[in-house]
């Protein structure tokens, strides 16, 4: 008899954690900037880091950053744009290096690093796959291809066959919910709408069930806001998709 399948975690979070105006709502009041992450931790278990898209991340700074979370806690590295542009559309073999090299700082910390394309960039091919023949088998990545001449199945079939992850981009002006396409080990989805409602989350987490069920990881992110209430909702909709009541879990 086959052993039974370990369902999936959900690694839920938000874009980002600094952001002391989301006091009183989700942080305490007059908590200080060093204070936040350990505070975000204590209720999240993953974040995508915003900064890391605008300057790579030294060692230093990541060893704090690791120190201030729990072994479970998961960090999404947005990849440096700079380093991004050059490694899509210059050479991969000496730009991704370059790119990828601070992130091994993150250990078995990192979840994965989201590798965004400008939503301009129309589908090229022979970039992709310069890219993900460069890309380190031993790192996790998942792709954000927002224009919409990406979205066919011979893109997909390379993303899979490269064990890359292709990221779902839930957005204001799509008329429906993206699909969520298993090309690699984990689901990757990011929740870009203003407004998510109770039903929404249940709606997504329900969506999200069957993935986890079958043994499936799950990065999911919610865009930051001004006040903290994305965070209440990415801790909401973690609840929701643990497999014990009430907790956001972690491996």
């Amino acid at each position: 008899m086959a052993p039974p399948i370990r369902p999936g975690r959900a690694y839920v979070g938000t874009s980002g954690f600094a952001y002391p105006d989301w006091a009183p709502r989700f942080y305490p009041s007059g908590l200080k900037a060093g204070g936040l992450l350990p505070a975000y931790a204590a209720r999240l278990n993953a974040v995508e880091l915003n900064n890391t898209f605008y300057q790579s991340p030294s060692a230093e700074r990541i060893a704090s950053w690791v120190s201030a979370t729990p072994l479970e806690f998961r960090f999404v590295v947005k990849a440096q744009r700079g380093g991004s542009f050059r490694s899509l559309r210059g050479d991969a073999t000496e730009s991704v290096p370059w790119l990828t090299a601070p992130y091994r700082h993150f250990g078995e910390r990192l979840g994965c690093v989201l590798f965004h394309v400008d939503p301009r960039m129309k589908r090229d091919d022979d970039a992709l796959a310069r890219l993900l023949d460069a890309w380190p088998a031993d790192m996790p990545i998942a792709l954000e291809l927002q224009h919409p001449s990406w979205l066919d199945d011979e893109v997909h079939a390379v993303i899979r066959a490269h064990g890359a992850v292709l990221c779902a981009t839930d957005l204001d002006d799509l008329a429906t919910p993206p699909d969520m396409r298993r090309t690699g080990a984990f689901l990757y989805l990011r929740l870009r709408r203003h407004g998510y409602t109770t039903t929404d989350l249940a709606d997504w987490a329900a969506r999200l069930r069957p993935f986890l069920d079958d043994g499936m990881d799950a990065f999911v992110i919610l865009r930051h806001d001004e006040d903290g209430s994305t965070a209440l909702h990415a801790e909401a909709l973690a609840q929701l998709l643990s497999p014990a009541e009430g907790t956001a879990g972690g491996r």
